[in-house]
């Protein structure tokens, strides 16, 4: 039998608070939530988005936890709906008690949840391109790992003019970043001696051979696809049967597998993809590959891996499990002067003497409103039914 005296007792006590919070995990859990398209237009990112985190989350439970406790990852499907994920939100807030949410993937999704997430002071992670994203008044409870649209469409548009564009088209449904696309791609042609075109159609159509016309009236030698996957397979298929023989660049949440499934080869035959890049060198995304088991990580799971070690984080360097305290703690653990670090686990063993988390999707560095500072680009190329590198900025 062991005695414990005061003496006994107030060691191990000295020796246990001296230990690293992975270590002394005991009480219940804390609880983070998911919000990815399982299903709808984003249905082909969302699962592998959810497993990044799930990763994570893993290897901190079996290292011990975070600040005495273990974690619950409760995972939702936007349907890559707002309405659905207003409800799915809600549910993570009020019933769950999530200290963040992470891993919101649409525009519309993440604007019409992130009120929620500031009134209730749970931290939010998006993976969203919009501008007005950041712009909302979210008291610091939005971080975005995403470039934003303003920065996509700059680095698409001078892709176009470097590839010889002197005539610029932009077609799309109404989105949050439709007007803002529209506005920089007039800026860059102006500034290029191109001329630029954009045509909003309505969303959910079965055709827009009326609105292909239209475009191609200005006999455009570039056209940047703004919508979705949906919409813009029946475009692309629309562009074609019209005999198009311009180039065309579409982003690649839209130009993704499930519209490639969808259309001949021929139909895709030199169409452009561009979207951020994974940093596909470190050693975290040679992790997330473990993960995932796959050979090439999409931008989406690399960024939402960074999404759950960033939050377990900010919460061990705050000594709190809240959103609030996420929040405070985000750019200290994110960017930081202290041991550079890739993963949560290790982070945490590292914690005491300061650390700069560095992750899949690049270095996490954020401004004053949230938008992450800057990331790689990637152009891909669709020859003979399959996606090719073709330049990396």
């Amino acid at each position: 039998m062991t005695i414990f005296t005061r003496r006994t007792f107030l060691g191990t006590t000295a020796a246990v608070l001296a230990a690293p919070a992975i270590v002394r995990a005991q009480g219940a859990p804390i609880h983070l939530g998911t919000l990815t398209p399982l299903t709808g237009v984003g249905g082909s990112y969302g699962p592998s988005m959810r497993d990044a985190m799930a990763g994570v989350v893993s290897a901190v439970n079996e290292a011990g936890g975070v600040l005495g406790r273990q974690i619950e990852l409760i995972s939702e499907d936007t349907q890559t709906s707002p309405e659905a994920a207003v409800r799915a939100a809600r549910k993570l807030i009020d019933v769950d008690g999530v200290s963040a949410i992470m891993g919101t993937w649409a525009s519309s999704v993440t604007t019409a949840i992130a009120p929620l997430c500031w009134e209730s002071k749970t931290m939010l992670f998006c993976v969203s391109g919009a501008d007005s994203i950041t712009e909302l008044p979210h008291l610091g409870f939005i971080a975005r790992t995403q470039p934003n649209s303003k920065l996509q469409i700059r680095v698409a548009g001078k892709f176009m003019i470097d590839e010889g564009a002197k005539s610029m088209a932009w077609i799309g449904p109404q989105t949050p970043f439709a007007a803002s696309s529209i506005e920089i791609l007039r800026e860059i042609a102006g500034a290029n001696g191109a001329s630029m075109e954009d045509l909003i159609y309505e969303a959910d159509k079965s055709t827009y051979r009326s609105e292909v016309d239209q475009i191609l009236r200005s006999k455009p030698d570039f056209i940047m696809l703004g919508g979705y996957a949906a919409d813009s397979t029946v475009l692309l298929r629309d562009i074609w049967q019209a005999g198009y023989e311009g180039k065309i660049i579409g982003p690649a949440y839209a130009v993704n597998k499930t519209l490639m499934d969808a259309l001949p080869a021929e139909v895709l035959e030199g169409v452009f993809t561009w979207e951020g890049a994974p940093a596909v060198d470190s050693s975290a995304y040679s992790r997330v590959q473990k993960i995932l088991g796959v050979d090439d990580v999409d931008p989406y799971s690399a960024q939402t891996y960074d999404h759950a070690n960033l939050a377990i984080l900010s919460m061990a360097a705050a000594g709190d499990a809240s959103g609030d305290a996420i929040r405070g703690s985000l750019r200290t653990i994110s960017q930081g002067d202290g041991q550079s670090v890739d993963n949560a686990v290790d982070g945490l063993a590292a914690l005491a003497g300061g650390i700069n988390y560095s992750g899949a999707s690049g270095a996490c560095d954020f401004d004053e409103i949230g938008d992450i500072t800057g990331t790689q680009f990637i152009f891909k190329m669709i020859k003979g039914g399959a996606t090719g590198v073709y330049k990396r900025v």
